[in-house]
Order: C-alpha cells, then sequence, then structure tokens
C-alpha cells in the first residue's frame, strides 16, 4: 500500500477563462479537475511520496475524466470504483483578480455521495504512514458521512497518523450547527489538526490562535494543532505546551488562493515523511502554499522536490 491515503470527492471543474464576469455572465470555460483531498494527493506525489486516493466517480464521460487524469499525476486509483447508476460531481468557478472565486456546484446525489463503508473495510493499510482527512467528504451525504468514520476507526485501530483540515463548506451540510459539531468531533480523532483562522470563528467561536489551538488539543488523540493566519504563516501548539509562529513568504501577485490550504497540508505530511521536525514540515507548508496562489489552477503551483528546493533558495531560507 502507499505511504499515504486520503478519501474525497473529484470534481470536474468549469473554470471561466472570463476576467471578473460572473458565472451568469462568463461564457469562456476551461476544463479542469478538482477536490480538496486530491490536490493534496497530486502535491504528495508531486514531492516524491505514494498516494492512493479513495473515491466514486460516475460511469460517465466526466468519470473517465477524473480517472484519466489521476492516473496522469501518478496517484493510485485502485480505491476509485464507478457507479452506472450516478453522475460524477462538477462545478462552475469564475476567474477573479482579486479574492476569492464564486462556485457554483453540481454534487448532490452524486457518485461519491454513494461511496458505502463496505469499500473501507476492503482498503489494505499496511505501509501507510500517514492518512489526510477533510470536513468536505461526509458533508456531501449521509452515506459519505457513515464512510468517512468507518475510515477514522480503521486508522485509529490501526494507530495511523490522521492529519486533518476542516476544510469548512457550509452549503454542503444541512445546518451550521451539524457542521460544528460533526467537524469537532472528527478533528478529536487526529493526530494533527490544520484549521484556518477564520474557521476558527465559526468552529470555536475565536479569532485567536492559542485559543483554537487549545480547544482542539483537548481531543483525545491530538498532538499538535497548526492555525493557519494567512500571510503571517501559520502558529503551532503541542499537547505538551510548546508554541511558535512560523512565518510566511511574501507574495507580490496573489493570482488565486483556492488550493493554498491543501498545499499546507501537503508540505506538513511529506516534511514529516521526510523526517523533518514540526517547524521545518509548516515552514514547508508556507511554502507550498505561497507557490499555490500565484498560480490559477487548483494544484499548478504545487513544486517537485526541485522546485521547492529552488523556492527556498530564492528565499534564502534552509529547511
Amino acid at each position: 500500500m502507499s505511504e499515504v491515503i486520503t478519501i474525497g470527492e473529484p470534481l470536474v471543474i468549469f473554470a471561466s477563462k472570463d476576467s471578473d464576469a460572473s458565472l451568469t455572465d462568463a461564457v469562456n470555460f476551461q476544463k479542469l479537475m478538482g477536490g480538496a483531498e486530491l490536490n493534496v494527493a497530486i502535491g504528495v506525489r508531486r514531492l516524491g511520496h505514494s498516494v492512493e486516493y479513495i473515491s466514486r466517480v460516475g460511469q460517465d464521460p466526466f468519470g473517465d475524466y477524473i480517472i484519466k487524469t489521476i492516473l496522469s499525476h501518478n496517484v493510485g486509483t485502485k480505491y476509485v470504483s464507478k457507479d452506472s447508476n450516478n453522475f460524477t460531481g462538477h462545478q462552475l468557478k469564475q476567474l477573479v483578480t482579486k479574492g476569492d472565486p464564486d462556485t457554483f456546484n453540481y454534487r448532490k446525489g452524486s457518485a461519491s455521495s454513494h461511496l458505502t463503508s463496505s469499500v473501507i473495510n476492503k482498503i489494505n493499510l499496511e505501509g501507510v504512514k500517514v492518512a489526510h482527512m477533510s470536513g468536505i467528504f461526509p458533508a456531501i451525504s449521509d452515506t459519505a458521512e457513515e464512510t468517512f468514520r468507518t475510515l477514522i476507526k480503521r486508522l485509529v485501530d490501526n494507530d495511523i497518523l490522521i492529519t486533518f483540515d476542516p476544510n469548512l463548506r457550509p452549503p454542503l451540510w444541512s445546518s451550521e450547527e451539524k457542521m460544528i459539531s460533526t467537524i469537532n468531533e472528527m478533528a478529536s480523532s487526529a493526530d494533527i489538526v490544520l484549521p484556518g483562522i477564520n474557521e476558527g470563528k465559526i468552529l470555536v467561536g475565536s479569532d485567536n490562535p492559542e485559543t483554537i489551538a487549545d480547544f482542539y488539543l483537548k481531543g483525545e488523540r491530538t498532538k499538535t494543532v497548526i492555525v493557519k493566519i494567512g500571510a503571517k504563516g501559520a502558529y503551532v501548539k503541542t499537547k505538551n505546551g510548546d508554541s511558535y509562529t512560523v512565518s510566511g513568504f511574501n507574495v507580490d501577485n496573489i493570482v488565486d488562493t483556492v488550493g493554498a490550504g491543501d498545499g499546507f497540508a501537503l508540505g506538513v505530511i511529506t516534511a514529516l515523511l521526510d523526517g523533518k521536525d514540526m517547524k521545518s514540515a509548516v515552514l514547508r507548508g508556507n511554502a507550498v502554499g505561497a507557490l499555490q496562489v500565484q498560480t490559477l489552477g487548483d494544484n499548478d503551483g504545487y513544486p517537485d522536490k526541485n522546485g521547492l528546493k529552488e523556492f527556498y533558495a530564492k528565499e534564502g531560507v534552509q529547511e
């Protein structure tokens, strides 16, 4: 089995090519592949680590495109199944010159939302070192939530390191209360929790990084909380009370913020797999995030090993 596994819903994204036009007015679109957990998988592979992706797509042209594109990134598809009764999820995405783009999803009742826990019981976890989990997949359906919980239980039972990114998507949840309670419960099963400071406002009721960290460190399994604080970098606090901030990198031209948080996660994961300490892992997370916001695609800015080395040299830092 691969070193890293993750589970999620892949999306076919139709990204607008009409700058700052609303999704109603845009007429020119480019077909891309997206999905937060898949972004992480692609970036992990690009930095030299094996990764397996768990999902379900429709038996349709979009599903074929997704599988073909995943394979082109050398990400494992052994546990990506096809569904002849339900469609592959897709999304419209705005092109903006400032801020976050508007999106519109077509994913309710998608193939991924019908991925059952029976699949999880067949997964070979031998050799898996890290599982990256996100709050998006359990939001897409009750079935997906049950499947997600089944996977978490197997991971905990096998003592596999779990990273968890809340990745809040309020429109996918039945209510904000359900979202908050479910996300916070699931986070308690993770070794490393990766909330953003704005997510902390919703999930914890505070935008103070230490307050957010202290909340998640109450989790029985949680050893480290890394709070992403935007351009300032990330605040880290551990179970034993150590805390510090790792500064971010200055980016003059932010093109698109989508994929930056996923880039941060994959930076942390790959650095830890490379034997780096947590401070170096967070530095790498900041670096990958900084590279990603300078590109249009959801994962186009993720570097390979040489690209990462060149970025560090340019910035005058050592990992």
